[in-house]
């Protein structure tokens, strides 16, 4: 009898929740290209359940910091954490991570994905990815293309373009997308993959040239800037894409839950808008769906960072 009492609690999360604030961690830096779209989840979520949800900035060490903040945090639903694709590299990395990023963590919705743009400075002599090709080609290890850490996604972008093209440009690392762009504007590197929101006014303002889109189209605020595919190399493909995850342990209807109010807030018209002004593609997908791209990724990025003997400093 107590046992088919106790059933309907595994259905639907309880009545009450949220009945008090939630806690939104991001693992990286006020004012980058997630905190847009952490505040925005914020408050459409403040709008549906009437309680307030807090965006604590953890950043550091590549995203480690606030991860495992997470992880340390009750599996109640009250501490959600907003990461990336980082989330899987630092796993493929880094053996001693203070966390299992696969058992101590339940993903629970995508929030959208990042395309890449193929960057050069203007004093690069190439006009379109092809010339680029050719003069790598010409010149093995000499041009420089800069990353925003060791293993982030913008280097697995470089290593599988030089792997696709049968090129070999040299990394160089920064700390964060900023110093990185800050180089790439001054001359210091010739070359970057970047997300578009970072980039699109330098771009725009003819201070950076942008020679091919990851995108299935073109990206609308660039649509003079062809995919890679309309650029001849169609075998490229790399995205980025950012989610929630839970701890281990939170209860299936809370998971559920989240899950389906961030589906809602993900198919809002004004929030769509946002995201895709910011070349960022609204990308929803369920908890069983989430995992399946987590895994994905994994196989994907890892055989990357084999065939490139990628290692972290």
């Amino acid at each position: 009898m107590g046992l088919v009492a106790a059933l309907p609690a595994a259905v639907a999360a309880p009545p009450s929740y949220p009945d008090r604030p939630i806690r939104l961690l991001v693992p990286f830096p006020a004012g980058g290209s997630t905190d847009p779209v952490a505040r925005l989840v914020a408050q459409k979520l403040n709008e549906a359940w009437g309680q307030t949800v807090i965006v604590d900035n953890r950043p550091g060490a590549n995203t480690i910091i606030g991860t495992e903040a997470l992880a340390k945090s009750a599996p109640d639903g009250y501490t959600i954490l907003l990461t990336a694709s980082t989330h899987v590299i630092n796993a493929l990395l880094l053996p001693h991570l203070p966390y299992d990023s696969v058992k101590d963590f339940i993903p629970v919705a995508t929030l959208y994905r990042s395309e890449f743009l193929l960057l050069v400075h203007p004093s690069v002599p190439a006009q379109n990815l092809q010339e680029l090709i050719a003069l790598a080609k010409s010149k093995p290890g000499a041009l420089n293309y800069a990353i925003s850490g060791t293993g982030n996604a913008n280097q697995l972008a470089g290593e599988l373009f030089n792997m696709t093209a049968g090129v070999k440009l040299t990394s160089v690392p920064y700390k964060g997308g900023g110093p990185a762009i800050t180089d790439l504007l001054g001359g210091q590197v010739q070359a970057m993959f970047s997300v578009p929101v970072s980039v699109i006014g330098q771009v725009k303002a003819g201070k950076l040239r942008a020679l091919a889109y990851t995108g299935a189209t073109p990206l609308s605020s660039l649509p003079q800037v062809p995919t890679f595919a309309q650029a001849g190399l169609p075998g490229f493909d790399m995205k980025s894409w950012t989610g929630i995850l839970v701890p281990a342990g939170t209860p299936k209807p809370i998971v559920d839950k989240l899950s389906a109010e961030i589906a809602k807030i993900l198919a809002m018209p004004d929030v769509k808008a946002k995201l895709e002004e910011q070349g960022q593609d609204p990308f929803i997908r369920n908890p069983e769906q989430f995992s399946a791209l987590m895994s994905a990724d994994r196989a994907k990025f890892g055989s990357i960072i084999r065939a490139a003997n990628i290692k972290m400093d």
